[in-house]
């Protein structure tokens, strides 16, 4: 969310949410997000000038898309490829590439079962062929150019092979194309004023 905050030059102010703390259950924090994770904001001047509170991090980025006019095509068919990828990170790459992530990095030592971690490494490295198809030739996911959809799915391959420190797990050497925009990604100036190296 920081990312396309930036990207489309919206003041913005970040509130640090304590999972340590039991922040997120707060009945303050559960009225923006009742299901009371991150991403979340409210926009004080929403739609009719009016306050909107947001959670979900798709939702979000279509919001602030629609109400900047960036980085989502107006185009009918353009748009809905847009969405789709939007929606592949939402249901497919977040989801798996967290799962992985959890077991890899935090849980090898809680099960002395492969089961979960190869479910979900053999998953991971399935969206990676998925994002090197269609990253092939092109330079963001929409061959038009950078959108929501790449603010969404970049973050991710960042995660996995940064913070994870999965690359060489989950095959970067085979896949050139994403590597290449992981690279392009992070080069971007928004990035680097809210992701700094």
């Amino acid at each position: 969310m920081s990312i396309a905050l930036e990207e489309m030059e919206l003041p913005w102010e970040e509130q640090r949410v304590e999972f340590s703390s039991q922040n997120q259950f707060t009945p303050e924090f559960l009225s923006i997000s009742p299901n009371n994770k991150i991403p979340a904001m409210i926009d004080p001047d929403g739609p009719g000038g009016e306050p909107i509170a947001l959670f979900e991090s798709g939702a979000i980025l279509l919001y602030l898309a629609e109400k900047t006019g960036r980085f989502v095509p107006s185009g009918a068919a353009e748009r809905y490829q847009c969405i789709q990828w939007l929606m592949f990170q939402m249901g497919g790459v977040g989801p798996m590439f967290g799962q992985f992530g959890h077991f890899h990095k935090f849980a090898r030592d809680e099960t002395t079962d492969p089961y979960a971690l190869n479910r979900y490494l053999d998953e991971t490295k399935r969206l990676l062929s998925v994002l090197e198809k269609r990253l092939t030739g092109q330079d963001y996911l929409l061959g038009s150019g950078y959108s929501i959809a790449d603010m969404a799915v970049f973050p991710w391959i960042n995660t996995l092979f940064g913070f994870y420190e999965a690359g060489e797990m989950v095959g970067i050497s085979d896949l050139p194309a994403v590597d290449a925009y992981w690279q392009r990604c992070l080069q971007r100036p928004a990035v680097q004023r809210v992701m700094p190296a």
